[in-house]
């Protein structure tokens, strides 16, 4: 597995597996199980996912030791708030059954997310996260939160796919060693994803699926990714990505795939802002 190096030098793998929409805590112990069985040890969830608990469960019975995992989680905005993030940290650790978590999030860049990332750094020196970032956050807000807080996030994830490709976001990330991290790799199917002809042309030179093209290109461009599926042997597809390299030409005809805008919803408009804020709230 490759791994990148956080700016704090902790490793991350660059390839994860993710339980986004997996609340049912039976299956998504069982897909964990599986995706460890496949080689995965970057496990990433949330807060917001109702499945953490699933998560701990697995990495605990595989009998496989704690260090051997990157476990990410990530704090929902109805947490967010110097007092409420920290008992939601705590919270997080008990539900996962484990003494620390790799990395912490914030999920979104909505509600009061500085006095979250206050108690974000406080468990981060104390010991209790390797390594905190955010999610979903537009290059101003990242910069923003990263220059007025002692501790720049580490890591961004943010909606990332051959349709979107993040191309501006990522040079900003780069210039503050913020490592860019896909969610929704594979746009969650939308555009007809499986069978666009630019990568299903691309992935028969290779004798590769266009979801293993994809995931490529990514990690090609240092992103790391967190492909979800239930089937284990699209786990194991998604797992075989580093045994083969896309030539410049190929990887030039990916990149025009890029529209340059999101396939759901885009954080920074105000109808965005409103429809989170009814979330949140409740």
């Amino acid at each position: 597995m490759k791994n990148v190096i956080l700016a704090n030098g902790v490793e991350m793998p660059i390839l994860g597996y993710g339980v986004y929409q997996i609340p049912n805590l039976v299956e998504c112990e069982h897909c964990v199980k599986d995706a460890i069985e496949v080689g995965y040890r970057h496990i990433d969830t949330a807060q917001a996912y109702r499945n953490e608990s699933a998560v701990g469960a697995a990495v605990k019975k595989s009998g496989l030791p704690r260090g051997d995992f990157f476990i990410t989680t990530k704090i929902f905005p109805s947490n967010f708030g110097y007092e409420p993030a920290k008992a939601a940290i705590d919270a997080s650790l008990k539900r996962l059954d484990t003494t620390y978590i790799d990395l912490l999030l914030l999920h979104q860049p909505f509600a009061d997310y500085y006095g979250a990332y206050r108690a974000l750094e406080e468990a981060y020196k104390a010991g209790k996260v390797r390594a905190i970032g955010v999610s979903n956050f537009s290059p101003d807000r990242l910069i923003d939160i990263g220059l007025f807080n002692e501790v720049f996030p580490m890591v961004n994830q943010v909606e990332t796919h051959v349709f979107n490709q993040q191309i501006k976001a990522k040079t900003y990330m780069d210039k503050y060693h913020c490592q860019i991290e896909s969610w929704g790799p594979f746009a969650e199917g939308r555009h007809d994803f499986f069978n666009n002809p630019t990568l299903v042309e691309v992935g028969e030179g290779y004798h590769q699926t266009a979801a293993q093209v994809a995931l490529r290109y990514l990690i090609q461009r240092g992103i790391v990714v967190i492909p979800k599926s239930t089937h284990k042997e699209r786990m194991e597809q998604n797992f075989a990505v580093f045994d083969f390299e896309l030539n410049e030409n190929d990887m030039a005809k990916i990149l025009a795939l890029d529209e340059g805008t999101s396939q759901f919803f885009d954080h920074t408009q105000p109808e965005t802002v409103e429809l989170f804020a009814k979330w949140i709230k409740g």
